[in-house]
């Protein structure tokens, strides 16, 4: 349809209809899947009728193609003027083909494996007949402590500011041309604004920040998924500068439609709309759904306060109906964008079946790859890895060493039974692994700890494969104390004990404190949750037949005492290295170090990377000019390898206290041994940007340091 004919049909639409538009339900309240008495309980919970279910504009979480078709065709048989329903889910880190967390994928560094993620995602839910998923989340992320970290991709504006893009990139391709690409689907950016800090790690609590802290960490990443042009946007459960971000009509008018320029629909998250009551900023669902929709919110997801509220609101004049209609309006645009109007199907009616795209072998080979590079190297003593394929007798232990829960938080549509154990990984790339798990993360028992020592006692290496269960990271799991669960220390403890070399491999979804851990192995790869191909892409690293490139998107604290600790941070007044401090009155613990146990952008490989001739086109620049920075990097090692060059910018003096250093500018390159390339970067004055005491956005004259990752640095000014 034109734009002029939605005209037409919102023009045609009673209020009722219209309310119902901005309503999203489970598939359990249509017709078409399961019977009406199955629908009666949940229906009358929330006050839904079937005149409301037949109205009613999307669908939340349907998760087959047959079941789809199903509420479709039933509810086009009933709709009054046959607008079709749109069907949206939580497509994460991929629908059945699972891959790596979005933490794990951050860890790439590598912004096209990011797209191809997405793209491959896309591919399989639209063959399940869904056409929206709720991805990318773009939260800059600081304390591990919230289990929602592996569903970001880190704690720097900039990488996720990259990887933001490409999820939606990767989902959507050109939106202009997604009516046709029944490949592709809208893409919704989340959750806005400022969700990833939320106060002690803990779910759905409150936020609170400066506006500078708003805009200069947390904004950029939201940017640069709408500038990529995602349809959708979800708001956040939080507060931002005190008012719920679901009501928030300086937050959604204001800075995302007219500072951002976002025109696409906004959606609730689960149940938002009517927490707004428990915020205690509206007194009732009548209060909550008149701010919710002055503040430009699209779709309620799972609540009926519009239901029950907006006709009377309208009607009585405390709302004016041009609200109810540009909410409408941007709903009908998004099921005209995504071709709903001219195949309410969206091709799952033809002759091709798409069904083939599902978990083949391509998709997981994709998965496979993705995989190992977003494993992150922490720590080889000796050289222990890679271990290669024969020679040497292993034994594999530890409570991840039999699972095939390896897929992580929110692939809830993914299956476990399609998932590669580390076990079954590995005995397909080695000759000799004897193997030994445990029931349960949370509770490794006595007798299963014995029998690993009696498989591991004549082992030449011992992997020991242990970390969180997916149930622990993600959603409402947020922990106090980022340690590994209790019960598997004792089994460090005895693994090392038999005075073997240990490999350890880490499975979790958010940085961990791994004291007791890391001082017992002599190597640890950080697997993260690596998905589908989980196992293999661990052979593959233990091995050698994939070299480690990951780095870190996220710091390891020290301990959890030390959180937040990121690399970004301001400088201090009294800082712990100043030459004229004393020594104790400076800024520092008295028991722990300041820094993190691993630094953002750490990770180890197995050849070695040699920097030098660090050169800058020029030693000062104006507004006009575009600086060159050029680096030589040579792989000095013996076997070929993947590196992350990244560029740094410091500013000296400011209007306002700035960063010790800020990321801006990355690229992985692949080298072979004794391979040596020149890599360029380019700034502008854009680039040395930030806000002002009053949020002007722009630069100062001055001086400025330039860091090549942690090997070189050079200066330059801005005149």
């Amino acid at each position: 349809m034109k734009k002029i004919e939605l005209g037409e049909l919102l023009g045609q639409m009673t209020v009722s209809e219209k309310v119902g538009q901005l309503l999203q339900l489970a598939p359990m309240f249509y017709k078409g899947t399961i019977t009406e008495g199955e629908i009666t309980g949940p229906m009358a919970e929330m006050g839904i009728t079937t005149e409301v279910s037949e109205n009613a504009g999307s669908v939340l979480g349907s998760t087959t193609a047959s079941e789809m078709i199903a509420i479709q065709e039933a509810y086009l048989k009933t709709n009054r003027l046959g607008i079709p329903l749109i069907f949206m889910a939580d497509v994460v880190h991929g629908y059945k083909t699972i891959f790596p967390i979005p933490l794990a994928i951050g860890a790439t560094w590598d912004v096209e494996l990011a797209e191809k993620m997405a793209a491959i995602s896309a591919k399989e839910a639209t063959a399940a007949g869904l056409q929206v998923t709720f991805s990318p989340m773009v939260d800059l992320v600081r304390d591990p402590r919230w289990g929602r970290v592996m569903e970001s991709t880190g704690e720097d504006p900039h990488l996720n500011s990259a990887m933001a893009a490409s999820f939606v990139r990767g989902y959507q391709g050109n939106p202009d041309e997604l009516a046709e690409n029944h490949e592709k689907m809208a893409a919704c950016v989340k959750h806005f604004a400022a969700y990833g800090a939320a106060e002690a790690g803990r779910e759905y609590n409150t936020v609170d920040m400066s506006m500078r802290e708003l805009y200069q960490n947390y904004l950029p990443a939201y940017t640069a998924a709408l500038e990529a042009g995602s349809k959708l946007v979800m708001t956040a459960f939080n507060v931002v500068d005190g008012v719920p971000a679901t009501g928030n009509e300086w937050l959604m008018r204001d800075v995302l439609r007219d500072e951002l320029g976002f025109d696409g629909v906004l959606i609730s998250d689960w149940g938002a709309v009517k927490e707004i009551i428990n915020h205690g900023t509206a007194a009732n669902s009548v209060e909550a759904a008149d701010v919710a929709l002055r503040a430009g919110v699209d779709i309620e997801m799972m609540t009926t306060c519009y239901l029950e509220n907006l006709e009377r609101l309208i009607a009585d004049g405390a709302l004016p109906v041009g609200l109810l209609d540009e909410a409408v309006m941007r709903i009908l645009e998004l099921k005209r964008d995504v071709g709903l109007f001219e195949d309410p199907y969206r091709g799952l009616k033809g002759d091709v079946d798409r069904q083939q795209d599902i978990l083949s072998v391509e998709h997981r080979e994709v998965a496979r790859e993705i995989a190992a590079d977003a494993m992150v190297l922490l720590k080889n003593d000796g050289d222990l890895l890679p271990l290669g394929a024969t020679g040497r007798k292993m034994a594999l232990v530890g409570p991840l060493a039999t699972t095939q829960d390896v897929l992580g938080a929110w692939s809830w549509l993914g299956d476990m039974k399609d998932a590669v154990s580390i076990e079954d990984g590995m005995k397909a790339q080695f000759d000799q692994v004897d193997v030994a798990g445990a029931m349960d993360t949370e509770n490794v028992t006595e007798a299963e700890i014995a029998e690993m020592v009696r498989v591991a006692q004549d082992a030449d290496v011992i992997v020991l494969a242990l970390g969180e269960s997916a149930n622990r990271s993600g959603e409402a799991n947020s922990i106090a104390t980022i340690r590994l669960p209790e019960t598997q220390y004792p089994m460090i403890d005895a693994i090392r004990a038999l005075g073997k070399p240990v490999v350890t491999v880490l499975f979790n979804g958010r940085p961990l404190d791994l004291h007791g851990l890391i001082e017992a192995s002599d190597a640890l790869v950080e697997a993260w949750f690596p998905g589908t191909e989980a196992g293999n892409a661990v052979a593959d690293i233990l091995s050698g037949r994939v070299n480690p490139n990951g780095k870190l998107p996220m710091s390891f604290p020290y301990t959890t005492g030390q959180i937040p600790v990121y690399y970004n941070h301001l400088r201090t007044g009294r800082p712990a290295d100043a030459a004229d401090a004393q020594e104790h009155y400076v800024s520092q613990y008295i028991d722990i170090p300041n820094q993190p146990l691993f630094d953002f952008g750490f990770g180890l490989s197995y050849t070695t990377f040699a920097y030098s001739n660090l050169e800058l086109s020029s030693d000062t620049i104006t507004k006009m000019d575009t600086l060159t920075i050029s680096v030589t990097v040579k792989n000095t090692g013996t076997i070929a390898g993947k590196e992350i060059v990244a560029l740094y910018v410091q500013d000296i003096v400011g209007k306002v206290s700035r960063p010790c250093k800020e990321l801006k500018r990355f690229t992985k390159i692949d080298l072979a041994p004794g391979e040596a390339v020149v890599v360029t970067f380019n700034l502008t004055e854009e680039d040395l940007r930030y806000y002002k005491p009053n949020l002007d956005f722009t630069s100062d004259p001055g001086d400025f340091n330039v860091f090549i990752g942690t090997h070189l640095q050079a200066a330059f000014c801005l005149a």
